[in-house]
């Protein structure tokens, strides 16, 4: 497992390599990308059982991103993590590559399709309790967008967590609160999120989404219970975390950045692997 220091690093190169895959193609989604960089290098360097060597191991834990658009930063964290070579993040959304514009299961490490908001909460639950019903003692994680939360499928997914007590459940919320027409205040509020899901039967924690040493200590933290009270992280996070001019800016959401632009990026992050 990594130290702080070197998580810190690697949530960097996340970042950094999977705004050169946007930049090279010409498309993707940057803003949710940046802000789920820290939590992503915290799953897939330090918290999550899993084997890049054996990527349909049975008693691997899960990881299922719900936010599908920030494809870019999971396939970066999949490939430094061995589940296949670097390359194939400079051929992202092409015809000729492998990784497409959102995750699917016949790319090594991932564990859904995600293309369409607001499912993959109710994939998660359907994985936990297979792993329940299984004897399994995997976790089950699920990175959801705040944007998406609008989707009414989500919290009837978080009804049926709660009832059929998925203690092996754990739910991340990647609060940027920017979506890809503005604010999520602006559009459809959430109100206090924290409360909805403690109304909900989940076991609620929120947390600073940058803070790697915060991340770490929360993930140590929860109880490995394949019966209980599902968990549900609130982590605070700024969309384009990380690029000054994308930061907290609707106009992120999507799209590929100019020459210019890039050269400024590869100022302020400071260089990747690619």
């Amino acid at each position: 497992m990594y130290g702080v220091d070197a998580l810190k690093e690697m949530a960097n190169t996340i970042r950094y390599d999977a705004m050169k895959a946007i930049y090279t193609v010409g498309s993707g989604h940057p803003g949710g990308s940046l802000s789920a960089a820290d939590i992503l290098a915290v799953l897939y360097f330090h918290t999550l059982r899993i084997d890049p060597q054996r990527p349909k191991w049975e008693d691997r834990d899960r990881f299922l991103l719900s936010k599908g658009h920030a494809a870019p930063a999971l396939f970066a964290a999949l490939a430094h993590r061995g589940f296949f070579p670097l390359h194939h993040l400079l051929h992202l959304r092409l015809h000729d590559g492998m990784l497409q514009g959102t995750p699917n299961p016949k790319i090594p490490g991932a564990d859904s399709v995600s293309g369409s908001l607001g499912q993959n909460l109710s994939m998660a639950v359907g994985t936990a309790l297979a792993g329940q019903l299984d004897g399994k003692d995997y976790k089950t994680y699920v990175l959801l967008g705040d944007g998406e939360l609008a989707e009414g499928q989500n919290w009837e997914a978080a009804m049926l967590a709660s009832a059929r007590k998925l203690g092996n459940l754990i739910g991340i919320v990647d609060y940027n609160q920017v979506q890809m027409c503005g604010t999520v205040e602006e559009i459809l509020p959430l109100g206090d999120l924290a409360a909805k899901f403690k109304a909900f039967g989940w076991q609620v924690y929120e947390v600073d989404g940058h803070d790697i040493q915060k991340l770490v200590e929360l993930f140590d933290a929860l109880p490995n219970q394949p019966e209980g009270v599902p968990k549900m992280i609130i982590a605070h996070t700024v969309k384009g975390k990380g690029v000054s001019f994308m930061e907290g800016q609707a106009a992120w959401h999507g799209g590929a950045p100019n020459q210019q632009q890039w050269e400024q990026i590869q100022k302020e992050l400071g260089g990747g692997s690619l």
